[in-house]
């Protein structure tokens, strides 16, 4: 598959810069695999057009990964944290970003000065080790002066509503920098009217890097090299899909995070295993799904790796189909934007 297979047109104004006033006030756009159609639904109709299935959601907690500075030069600086070393507490993968570039050894004042970094080492493809130090808890300050990393096609500045509302209601566990975007439309009641729709819940842990957003951009996608991260499957987790196989109920993952983290944790016989992991899996048309039946994500960008997975899913044609009725029947796109809800064939 060629990565111009991912192109689609979309007018500008369609990328969504802001959220809705409600969460769940999007609209919905229904994939029906097996039936091949697409209709227009709203996303509060969501418990009603599945039958009593198993949620899973990822419970990924974004944190305020972006830090503002200068170099001891006085030139302008950009600290993206990516994640901890986990042997050394205060050590830090970052992406760096400044007029003239960085290097192992310079120093930095960050969050007006709240925060030093020390560039230990260059990493490769623009990612650094840095050490964090400041007076008092460096996670604590993290949290308190750091900025909200809101995706690039977003055009402004974070605001304190963003801390709130590029959150899921169930985030948990800190460590995205970016937010698994399908999640952002549910609420409590959304959560409150699947349990009373006869669904059941159930969660994983996906830690989202910067390479989410990161196009292809070499001419095949068998050559593109995904990206590392971290996930976690618990064991309750693992029961809840087997009770769910064994009670017929079909597996909806709640965005494409949920799919790379239970197609990543399967083990020979497709049967989803516990415990922590990394993953780089890539998936593209062709691709056996062995989990997931049903799927809710938002909207893509173009020559993404989630498009194509969303197309591995859907079908290339039907995603296509969906996304130009989409832009058509002027959808909001992306983080920020609507919904999609794909019934799978039967797998």
């Amino acid at each position: 598959m060629r990565v111009s297979d991912l192109d689609y047109d979309l007018p500008e104004e369609l990328i969504a810069q802001e959220p809705l006033a409600k969460r769940d006030a999007s609209r919905l756009l229904l994939l029906d695999v097996a039936a091949d159609d697409v209709e227009d639904r709203l996303f509060t109709e969501l418990p009603g057009l599945l039958p009593p299935s198993l949620f899973v959601f990822n419970d990924t907690r974004v944190f305020p990964a972006r830090l503002l500075g200068h170099k001891a030069t006085g030139g302008r600086v950009e600290l993206l944290l990516l994640r901890r070393n986990p042997e050394v507490s205060d050590r830090w993968l970052a992406m760096g970003r400044s007029s003239k570039g960085l290097r192992a050894g310079m120093e930095l004042s960050l969050c007006d000065s709240r925060l030093t970094a020390r560039i230990v080492r260059e990493v490769g493809h623009g990612q650094l080790e840095v050490d964090l130090r400041a007076e008092g808890d460096v996670d604590a300050l993290i949290e308190q002066v750091g900025d909200v990393p809101l995706p690039p096609y977003i055009r402004r500045a974070a605001g304190d509503a963003d801390r709130a509302r590029y959150q899921t209601v169930y985030a948990r566990k800190s460590g995205a920098v970016a937010a698994p975007t399908a999640g952002l439309h549910f609420t409590q009641n959304t959560l409150s009217a699947l349990e009373e729709a006869g669904h059941q819940t159930a969660y994983v842990t996906l830690h989202v890097g910067p390479g989410t957003f990161r196009p292809v951009q070499v001419d095949t996608l068998d050559e593109h090299e995904m990206h590392e991260e971290a996930f976690e499957v618990s064991a309750a987790t693992v029961a809840a899909i087997g009770r769910a196989r064994v009670e017929g109920r079909p597996v909806v993952a709640v965005g494409t995070t949920v799919v790379r983290t239970l197609e990543s944790s399967v083990d020979a016989d497709g049967n989803p295993v516990e415990g922590f992991d990394t993953t780089r899996l890539f998936i593209r048309p062709p691709h056996r799904f062995h989990v997931v039946d049903h799927l809710v994500t938002n909207f893509h960008l173009p020559r993404s790796t989630l498009l194509a997975l969303v197309m591995a899913f859907a079908g290339v044609d039907l995603t296509r189909r969906a996304y130009r009725e989409a832009a058509e029947r002027r959808y909001r796109f992306y983080s920020y934007g609507d919904a999609m809800l794909i019934r799978g064939s039967a797998r």
